[in-house]
């Protein structure tokens, strides 16, 4: 039931999420945005001793942000095109803000500008915020004109933030180690979660666990949310259907967990050069009921309006092959509804 102009309401006309980084680039509800401030200070310590703030940011860097920053403020919302040539020939893309967020340098895929880079560090240091998004590109404006009342609220002190982050992941995680519930927000270290499970513990507001892993890794000591039974009782069982999963589903985004709880290894290699790729760009993995039991190639071929699967790759034990490729099919045909492609072109075998 998705439809993304529902999202675009609250994202950029309603404004009660805003745009920023968890472990990954996400949308965030406002009310945690003073969390977020606690975030910002972080990361401009830390990108301000980074070697990507020392070669992306010219040789000047300081004049840099302060005279992108005055142009946003005397000239409204803008975008990276409006800066230069080269701020005009380069496109956000989510691995060229993971490496500012990682605090690293970035690699040969993507050149920008020293003012592209500019709005970047401004952005993740929470001088800008994104008003709006057009054909993909973030147009930036100062925090304090999109986001007028979350800036004024008051900041959360450690403690407070600490908990919120350890809270707020298990909740979402319902079972997780100390180090799982670190990785959710990324907003806290693994002592700090650590620390707050031993608490939670001693007051009863988790209880502890051991979880069983199907990969032939040993049982780890974990927390739990005190109803998890109740919560799996009252599930609704698996759709017996195949879907292709976005790289980026919940499922799928701690690597190592998944591992443990499905047995399967998967990465996203977008953002890999070509010839390290094991499977390929855009690769989906597919759950079946609730067996995660391959994942296919897809690319869409816009000029002949069709979704191509270049490859397919089966799970020892996925299942019989005619049942696999019916329920390939019909998940095939259902993505392809929802990109708007008209027919599916799947490999011969």
């Amino acid at each position: 039931g998705y439809r993304p102009a529902h999202l675009d309401q609250v994202a950029f006309v309603r404004r009660t999420l805003f745009e920023h980084w968890t472990h990954d680039a996400a949308l965030i509800p406002l009310e945690w945005f003073p969390h977020w401030q606690l975030r910002f200070r972080r990361r401009a310590q830390a990108l301000a001793r980074s070697r990507w703030y020392q070669t992306r940011l010219g040789p000047t860097p300081e004049r840099t942000l302060a005279e992108v920053r005055a142009r946003i403020e005397r000239e409204g919302p803008l975008s990276a095109s409006d800066f230069s040539a080269a701020g005009r020939a380069s496109s956000a893309t989510a691995a060229s803000d993971k490496a500012v967020a990682s605090g690293g340098a970035s690699g040969g895929w993507w050149d920008w500008s020293p003012e592209k880079a500019a709005l970047e560090y401004l952005w993740h240091t929470g001088v800008l915020a994104v008003r709006a998004r057009v054909a993909f590109r973030k147009v930036y404006d100062l925090v304090e004109r999109v986001f007028p009342d979350a800036v004024d609220q008051p900041l959360p002190d450690d403690d407070a933030h600490v908990d919120w982050a350890a809270a707020a992941a298990l909740e979402r995680l319902g079972v997780a180690t100390a180090g799982e519930i670190s990785a959710y927000f990324a907003a806290i270290d693994v002592a700090s979660a650590r620390a707050w499970c031993a608490r939670a513990l001693a007051a009863g507001r988790v209880i502890p666990v051991t979880v069983q892993a199907v990969d032939g890794s040993r049982p780890r000591a974990a927390v739990a949310v005190p109803d998890w039974a109740q919560r799996v009782a009252r599930a609704a069982p698996a759709p017996d259907m195949m879907r292709a999963l976005a790289p980026f589903d919940p499922v799928l985004r701690d690597r190592a967990r998944l591992g443990r709880l499905f047995g399967f290894d998967y990465r996203f290699e977008a953002f890999v050069p070509e010839r390290q790729r094991r499977y390929g760009y855009y690769v989906l993995p597919l759950l079946d009921g609730d067996r995660l039991v391959g994942r296919i190639d897809p690319r869409f071929d816009r000029e002949h309006d069709t979704l191509v699967v270049n490859a397919v790759w089966w799970e020892p034990g996925a299942g019989s092959a005619a049942r696999l490729r019916t329920r390939l099919e019909q998940a095939t045909a259902r993505l392809a509804e929802r990109i708007g492609a008209r027919r599916v072109a799947l490999p011969a075998t």
